[in-house]
């Protein structure tokens, strides 16, 4: 059976499909893997390797929603890379290894630790709802739309919400740093 028959896009079709996808989601999906992975080149490779699937997909495939196979193909990837960073931090430090440096010290783990604990009391500060939308949207990487609908507020009062708690935690971080 020929694969327009069956609504598969044949092999150009599903190249101009998956240029087509990059050309209109490539921004948003690499912006979300940097929130995911904290790091633009890994959000640039993930993002590569999604397309690269896209495209070693077989004619016979057919995707319902491009848009949202491309997230969460892009999600599952950027899983996969974290797992991959921890287990790389977990394990001792290989002195041939030209990247021996890379591996987080305790002073490094520490720190981080801190700054989730004081996050943590800052968050706790904050009224209910300004704390919650600021976790959905910087930590959980949402969009202000998703929250919206979410909380039954107005994208408006979203972002009202998640500026405030900005505000407090730029501000308490302000108040440690400042000399007294």
């Amino acid at each position: 059976m020929d694969p327009s028959e069956t609504g598969a896009p044949s092999g150009g079709a599903r190249a101009a499909q998956v240029v087509a996808l990059f050309r209109e989601h490539n921004a948003a999906l690499v912006a979300f893997l940097r929130a995911r992975l904290n790091s633009h080149a890994d959000a640039q490779e993930v993002a590569q390797e999604v397309y690269l699937k896209l495209l070693s997909l077989g004619e016979d495939t057919t995707i319902d929603s491009p848009r949202a196979f491309l997230f969460r193909a892009a999600s599952n990837l950027a899983v996969d890379r974290l797992r991959m960073r921890n287990v790389r931090a977990a394990a001792p430090p290989d002195p041939d290894d030209d990247n021996w440096h890379v591996t987080p010290i305790p002073e490094q783990h520490a720190s981080a630790h801190e700054q989730w604990r004081d996050l943590r009391q800052a968050l706790d500060e904050l009224p209910a709802k300004t704390s919650r939308a600021f976790v959905m949207h910087v930590i959980d990487g949402r969009d202000f739309a998703a929250i919206a609908r979410e909380m039954n507020l107005s994208e408006r009062m979203v972002r009202y919400h998640v500026g405030n708690a900005l505000a407090h935690c730029r501000q308490r971080r302000d108040r440690a740093e400042t000399p007294r």
